[in-house]
């Protein structure tokens, strides 16, 4: 038996994983450690955006 696969691609954050982090932690910070359905909905979009981020640049010692 042969399944369809999806061929679309998606497209990579724009955003370094460090800025995503950055806005995971604010976020987590404006709830005050207890996520609304809405903050957990941002959250989850935030987690996958962070997993496809470039990572950021690394600095030179």
């Amino acid at each position: 038996m042969l399944h369809a696969m999806s061929t679309t691609v998606e497209a990579a954050s724009e955003r370094s994983a460090a800025e995503v982090n950055e806005e995971i932690r604010a976020l987590w910070l404006r709830s005050g450690g207890t996520l609304s359905v809405e903050q957990r909905e941002e959250y989850r979009r935030l987690v996958l955006e962070w997993s496809t981020a470039t990572p950021s640049p690394s600095r030179a010692a």
